[in-house]
């Protein structure tokens, strides 16, 4: 069957000539042998190529990051089939037009037919409700694709009705490789041109592309078309075509939380060279240096605590820098409070104190305050009775400890760490905690 008969939209056949389609798309595999990568599913001793070749793939989710061949493998999988594939892009279409498809697969038939849905998490849940019925009696056979993470974006009906396959990026040599074949295929590739490329050129391009063979093709492909026929591509054309490059980093995606996630661990960890590399990538990916500062206020007391107290003076100042300088010299003082916070001792001694202070209002009596120490000024003075402890005053007392209980079942929820400044103030902690105590022996004496 052929390629145009075989995959059909609701749109109609493209009236663009194959031979002036993107260079991904010309060179987009038709056989399972030419698919590249992905050997944790596709590779020796996989179930999914045997049943691929005999047809008896079910409902599939294909998740994976762009260029890794979602669509390609749903293409493969209904040609190595002998099915038609139709097409549905979830951002273009609505509820009558996913109507329409399932009425053509039903028509089609399950077994010679695939409905494949790309951006497949761009579908509101209506939308994902109305494939529900057809996929569980079996009427229709769907491939869904998308770049986000399906267990959040993709209802779970619907997923737990399909089998999830994750694709990885592309390695840099699989890339390298489909690049020296662009450059040599004549009917299907660049091979018309007659340009060459030393392997290093190819190599720098393959590591650029960030696994994404997409990105790749149409970086070589737009070098080759600007040069004359029978060039060489040099490193020259590599750099001055990518130094426009745009950064993967999609701001309140996937892409946004897994960076976030990766700085904070790394300064978390100590490591301010790695901290350094994930703020440059969120600031090239354009986000917005007052979400970065605002991290970097909750890591000061999250993190680094009272082992040093200077990291939430330093990373509120660089909130203020970010509102009022703005980029790009606010990245100069990111920069430095970022370097600061990395290589500042660590304690999380507040964050667990405050966990245990909630979790003993949760799990006991809440406790009255103790009678000594409750206010007795304005409208909230009462009479105190005789047998009431009187307040005592702390600063009448050496270190201000006077051994007076501020509550009235006494709980150890601040415990203080060895690291930095916060070793001074364990030591002074247990210091009054022995003053309190040789106080509390004199009154039971």
């Amino acid at each position: 069957m052929e390629e145009e008969e075989r995959e059909f939209s609701l749109e109609g056949p493209s009236k663009r000539p194959k031979s002036r389609r993107p260079l991904a798309e010309r060179l987009r595999p038709l056989t399972l042998d030419e698919v590249r990568g992905q050997e944790h599913i596709l590779g020796k001793g996989c179930l999914l190529p045997t049943l691929i070749r005999e047809n008896r793939v079910g409902n599939l989710i294909l998740a994976g990051p762009p260029g890794s061949g979602k669509t390609t493998l749903a293409s493969v999988i209904a040609a190595e089939g002998g099915c038609k594939l139709l097409r549905v892009n979830a951002v273009t279409s609505n509820v009558a037009e996913l109507r329409d498809a399932l009425k053509m697969v039903r028509y089609h038939g399950p077994d010679h037919c695939l409905l494949f849905v790309d951006e497949i998490h761009r579908f509101n849940k209506a939308q994902q409700d109305l494939l529900l019925p057809g996929v569980e009696a079996g009427e229709a056979r769907l491939i869904g694709a998308t770049t986000h993470n399906p267990r959040y974006y993709v209802i779970d009906p619907l997923l737990s009705r399909c089998q999830l396959f994750a694709l990885e990026p592309l390695p840099a040599d699989e890339i390298e490789g489909a690049l020296s074949h662009a450059l040599e295929d004549v009917e299907r590739g660049l091979g018309s041109r007659s340009c060459k490329a030393e392997k290093k050129v190819l190599q720098r391009i393959a590591l650029l592309s960030e696994g994404d063979l997409r990105r790749a093709y149409n970086f070589i492909e737009t070098i080759v078309e600007a040069l004359p026929e029978g060039s060489e591509v040099t490193e020259d054309e590599v750099a001055g075509f990518c130094r426009e490059r745009s950064i993967r980093y999609d701001r309140d995606e996937d892409e946004h939380y897994d960076t976030a996630s990766a700085f904070i661990k790394s300064m978390r960890g100590n490591d301010p060279d790695a901290a350094l590399y994930w703020l440059a990538k969120m600031l090239a990916g354009g986000e917005d240096p007052r979400f970065i500062a605002r991290r970097l206020v909750i890591f000061a007391s999250e993190d680094v605590g009272l082992a040093d107290s200077r990291a939430l003076l330093m990373a509120d100042a660089a909130f203020r820098a970010c509102e009022t300088i703005g980029l790009p010299e606010c990245e100069l003082n990111l920069a430095h409070v970022v370097i600061f916070l990395a290589t500042c001792p660590k304690s999380n001694s507040a964050t667990l104190a405050i966990g245990r202070a909630k979790r003993a209002l949760d799990e006991k009596p809440v406790q009255p305050v103790p009678s000594s120490i409750r206010d007795r000024h304005g409208r909230n003075k009462k009479p105190k009775s005789e047998d009431e402890e009187s307040y005592l005053y702390s600063h009448e007392f050496p270190e201000n400890v006077s051994g007076q209980q501020y509550l009235e079942d006494p709980l150890d929820l601040y415990l203080p760490k060895s690291a930095g400044a916060e070793g001074a103030i364990a030591e002074r902690l247990q210091r009054w905690k022995e003053i309190r105590t040789e106080i509390s022996r004199k009154k039971d004496a």
